[in-house]
């Protein structure tokens, strides 16, 4: 599987962005994540979002993204998408999607994940 990351751009502080993550094959039934980086720092979990085998996908977000991020996917493009609302000058980062086949594992964990897109820089200006 590959990912490709889009989205990249600047936005001025309490804009939006839509990023996305297009996956060369079908990926229903993987676990997809977004984290970030900003400079100087470590890649941090942002949002993940899981196929939970009964009725659709359950969402986790990090508490610093919770009711601004919205993590969603359409299985029939193979694509995830990261909606950021309210954007905040400590938003700026690059935003990396990753990928894994569905089990037990920890979603918020780097390590968790075995696919990953190149990386897309977002800058937020205050």
């Amino acid at each position: 599987v590959q990912l490709q990351a889009s989205g990249r751009g600047l936005v001025q502080a309490g804009g939006s962005r839509r990023l996305s993550c297009a996956a060369s094959g079908s990926t229903f039934t993987y676990a997809w994540g977004w984290f970030r980086q900003a400079p100087g720092e470590v890649r941090e979990f942002v949002a993940a979002i899981i196929w939970n085998g009964w009725n659709g996908d359950d969402t986790y977000y990090a508490d610093f993204v919770k009711d601004r991020f919205t993590i969603s996917r359409d299985n029939a493009k193979n694509t995830v998408y990261l909606q950021m609302n309210s954007l905040k000058p400590e938003d700026t980062a690059v935003y990396y999607c990753a990928a894994r086949p569905l089990g037990p594992s920890d979603y918020r964990r780097t390590a968790s994940y075995g696919y990953w897109g190149q990386g897309t820089l977002v800058t937020v200006s205050s």
